[in-house]
């Protein structure tokens, strides 16, 4: 009898700790789903934010070229939205290219300048317009007296939108007889090399240089009457 008993109390016990088990593992189930859709929820929350952010805040990518790059530099950093501008090389076949390469012409490549610009506030169309404004798109591979192929005007493109965008606004021009033929080359961006470091920011670091006073200050200028509608604070 009692070696019965000693058998179903050892049964009651292991069923009463299966059954302990069981409540147990249904609520560890129930939690790890639950903390799991908390998790997923937040994901999708996070995705949804990311996207907008990237839809709408994220800085975009314009390059350009026209004349020396310490120019254009000058320029564009005028603009509201501008987040950064870097001066470099871009639309040739030179790998890693030094200025003293591009400047004998054999690199292919032309002195340009990357834009980094929120859109929110600043559209490419914008930018194109402040762009032919300071120069002269139906000078051939120079401007004044930077002459050469890396002086050419050229607007390379990074997107669909952008090539559209270009190629719009050359045919409008065009179209002016009054203007002329524009020359400016439009072709999508390969790689962009940074231009060496004394090349970046040149206006701000040497502004009171010969070449600023005489062609960069005028520039400047001629923005504020055309575009003060675009100028930051």
């Amino acid at each position: 009898m009692d070696a019965v008993t000693g058998v179903k109390a050892r049964r009651w016990k292991f069923e009463d700790r299966a059954a302990v088990c069981d409540a147990y593992g249904g609520f560890f189930c129930l939690f790890f789903f639950r903390v799991l859709r908390l998790l997923l929820y937040a994901y999708q929350n996070y995705c949804h934010d990311w996207a907008e952010v990237g839809s709408e805040d994220m800085p975009e990518i314009a390059v350009f070229g026209a004349r020396c790059y310490w120019c254009l530099d000058a320029d564009l950093k005028q603009l509201k939205g501008v987040k950064g501008v870097i001066s470099g090389y871009a639309g040739g076949t030179t790998e890693n290219p030094t200025y003293e390469q591009v400047c004998a012409g054999n690199t292919g490549h032309a002195e340009v300048v990357k834009v980094i610009y929120d859109s929110a506030l600043l559209s490419y169309d914008d930018l194109l317009a402040v762009f032919f404004a300071m120069h002269d798109a139906t000078q051939l591979n120079r401007q004044g007296n930077d002459v050469g192929t890396q002086y050419r005007s050229i607007i390379l493109y990074t997107n669909d939108a952008q090539k559209a965008a270009a190629e719009a606004i050359v045919a409008k021009l065009d179209a002016d007889t009054a203007t002329g033929k524009i020359v400016t080359e439009v072709k999508p961006l390969g790689e962009f090399y940074d231009a060496e470091d004394y090349h970046q920011d040149y206006y701000e670091n040497n502004g009171d240089m010969p070449y600023c006073q005489i062609i960069i200050n005028p520039k400047l200028e001629l923005l504020k009457k055309k575009f003060d509608n675009l100028l930051s604070g």
